[in-house]
């Protein structure tokens, strides 16, 4: 019998439905992976995300989760995009929905390494962004654990919505709890004086990660205006990828409360050199 009761969450399917509406669908190896085709404003793109199956082969990874299926899934389809627009000057840009609660915990999971389905989707996404490719992430939801690691983490920008119900964190509050030694009240007075600790999108884009924060009227369901200022958002993002034309993830270390992290990384150059 399956234990495994979270709540899985619609955003992503939404919002994938709201902004792939004059898209093509392209047909995947597994209804927890949507993928669409189509241009936006001129612009060649390819649009990503992970849902909730509830008929998942693999019940760890029925509300959401990235796991088994879903990162060789995802690596293959990228992997493809990237050796169809080889020969291409100007390369589809990636979009990627994020709304994934965490990786697919499992015994099972661990048995036929889930750990290289995802390690698989990362390096996919790595290339294609390395390739040339413009990736931009939404966060509409919950981005978790290693779920949000190989799908989202690798784009050259970060955008999210400003919503409470948008976290980003390396393991649910529960679980931290657990292993903190606390429950999940006392964690979360904790986080609110240390951002890291903290699952909210405002403390975590205080880390300077996130190129954008998005108002929007409705995050669950998106409205007309909702739909045309992400749109709008991600084409800007766009734009600024190619404009810039770097394909490293270096412009990260440029953002807000970053010097910490700069000042580490002089001292290991002081140290290896």
């Amino acid at each position: 019998m399956n234990t495994h009761v979270t709540q899985a969450s619609l955003r992503g399917r939404n919002w994938f439905n709201a902004l792939t509406q004059n898209l093509n669908l392209v047909e995947t190896p597994i209804d927890s992976l949507l993928i669409a085709d189509g241009q936006w404003n001129g612009q060649e793109v390819r649009v990503f995300a992970i849902v909730a199956d509830e008929l998942n082969k693999y019940p760890r990874a029925r509300s959401g989760e990235v796991g088994l299926l879903e990162g060789w899934a995802l690596a293959h389809a990228i992997d493809e995009l990237i050796q169809a627009d080889s020969g291409k000057t100007k390369k589809r840009a990636i979009l990627c929905i994020v709304d994934v609660p965490s990786q697919a915990y499992g015994r099972r999971e661990e048995v036929l390494g889930i750990h290289q389905a995802l390690a698989g989707a990362v390096d996919a996404y790595a290339t294609a962004r390395l390739a040339g490719h413009p990736i931009v992430s939404l966060l509409v939801g919950k981005s978790m654990s290693g779920a949000f690691l190989a799908h989202g983490y690798q784009a050259n920008r970060i955008l999210a919505l400003k919503d409470q119900g948008v976290m980003v964190h390396a393991m649910g509050k529960e679980s931290a709890a657990r292993v903190t030694l606390r429950t999940v009240e006392e964690l979360e007075a904790l986080a609110a004086t240390i951002p890291p600790m903290a699952y909210d999108i405002e403390s975590y884009s205080t880390l300077g990660l996130l190129s954008d924060v998005l108002e929007v009227e409705a995050a669950e369901q998106p409205t007309v205006a909702d739909i045309i200022a992400v749109k709008a958002a991600v084409n800007e993002a766009i734009q600024d990828i190619k404009k810039q034309g770097n394909v490293d993830l270096k412009h990260r270390l440029n953002g807000k409360n970053r010097k910490a992290s700069k000042q580490v990384r002089e001292l290991l150059r002081e140290q290896w050199s």
